[in-house]
C-alpha cells in the first residue's frame, strides 16, 4: 500500500463521492473504485457497505479510515518538519473564498505574499459561502475565507477583519448628498439585496427587522458585483461592505453613505480544517494576513 492509496480512500470517505474523490486526486472515478477494491483485496475484508443506497463504511472500513487519517497526519507533519529544517517556503496553497473577499479584500495580501515567497503557488476559487465550508470539510482546499463565520466542530476559525456596512446609491439619487442616514430613511425606497441564503443578506435582514423596517427587495443577486451594477444604473439602493465599493466611490459611479449613530459591521474569518498540518508556506500566508497562530 502506498500513502496515496490511503489518501484517496480517506477523501472518498469524507466526500462520500467517488467523483469528488477522483477530482481531488486528479484521477478518474473508475480509478477511485479500483483503488477501493484493491484495498479490500489487500486487507481481505469489505471496507464499503455496497448494500446501502448511501455511501457507508463497514466496521472494518471505519477502522482503516481512522488509521489512514492518523498515517496521513503523521506523513504531512513529517513533510512540514523537513521543510522547516531546510528553511524551504514552497508548494501550493489552495484557497476557497466568497466573491466579495476574493475580489476586494484578498488581492493586496496575495500580492505581498507572492513577492515575499515567489516559490509558492496560490490558487483561488470563488465560491458561495456554504460551498467554502464544504471545500474545507472535504479537504479540497487549505483555507477558506467567509463573512459572518459559523462555528463548526471540524473547522478552525481565525478572525480576520471586520468590514463596515454602508448604504450605496446612484450619485444622483435623492439620498446621495447625505453624509449620514437614518435607517428609517430607507422606507419606501427600492431595495436591492443579496440572495436570501447569503450571510450578508441574513445580517441585513436582522438589522432591518430589529429596527422594525419591512423592506422587500425589488431585485436579488448572488454576488456583490451584480448588486453594484444594479445600483449604478439607478435600479435601487443597497447595503454592502464599504471595502467592496471603495473604487466606485472614488470614480464617482456610486455614492456611499454611513448610518447615523450605528456601526454595522461584517466580520470576516479564515478557516481551515481542525487537526490540519500547516506547512511553512501556509503559516507564512496566515502571518501575511496579520494573524497570529501562537
Amino acid at each position: 500500500m502506498q500513502i496515496e492509496n490511503f489518501k484517496i480512500f480517506a477523501d472518498l470517505v469524507e466526500t462520500k463521492s467517488f467523483s469528488k474523490s477522483a477530482k481531488l486526486n486528479g484521477i478518474t472515478q473508475s480509478a477511485v473504485s479500483q483503488q477501493a477494491r484493491a484495498m479490500e483485496r489487500h486487507f481481505k475484508t469489505l471496507l464499503i457497505d455496497r448494500s446501502q443506497k448511501q455511501f457507508q463504511l463497514t466496521r472494518e472500513g471505519q477502522q482503516v479510515y481512522d488509521s489512514a487519517k492518523e498515517m496521513l497526519h503523521n506523513y504531512d507533519k513529517l513533510l512540514s518538519e523537513l521543510q522547516e529544517l531546510k528553511k524551504v517556503i514552497s508548494g501550493t496553497i489552495r484557497i476557497s473564498t466568497i466573491y466579495s473577499i476574493g475580489l476586494h479584500e484578498l488581492p493586496p495580501y496575495i500580492k505581498k505574499f507572492l513577492v515575499d515567497f515567489p516559490s509558492v503557488n496560490v490558487r483561488v476559487e470563488y465560491r458561495r459561502s456554504n460551498l467554502v465550508y464544504e471545500d474545507i470539510l472535504h479537504n479540497s482546499v487549505d483555507f477558506g475565507l467567509v463573512a459572518f463565520p459559523v462555528k463548526t466542530r471540524q473547522i478552525e476559525m481565525l478572525p480576520f477583519r471586520a468590514d463596515r456596512l454602508v448604504l450605496i446609491t446612484h450619485p444622483n439619487h435623492a439620498l446621495a448628498n447625505k453624509t449620514e442616514i437614518d435607517l428609517k430613511d430607507l422606507t419606501g425606497q427600492k431595495f436591492i439585496g443579496f440572495d436570501p441564503d447569503i450571510p450578508t443578506r441574513k445580517a441585513v435582514d436582522i438589522i432591518l427587522r430589529e429596527n422594525k423596517l419591512e423592506i422587500e427587495p425589488v431585485m436579488e443577486f448572488d454576488n456583490i458585483e451584480t448588486v453594484k451594477r444594479a445600483v449604478e444604473i439607478d435600479h435601487g439602493i443597497a447595503i454592502v461592505p464599504y471595502a467592496t465599493v471603495m473604487q466606485e466611490t472614488k470614480q464617482g459611479s456610486l455614492a456611499a453613505i454611513q448610518f447615523k449613530g450605528k456601526d454595522f459591521t461584517r466580520p470576516l474569518a479564515i478557516l481551515h480544517r481542525k487537526g490540519r498540518v500547516l506547512t511553512p508556506a501556509m503559516r507564512k500566508f496566515i502571518e501575511t494576513l496579520g494573524l497570529d497562530l501562537s
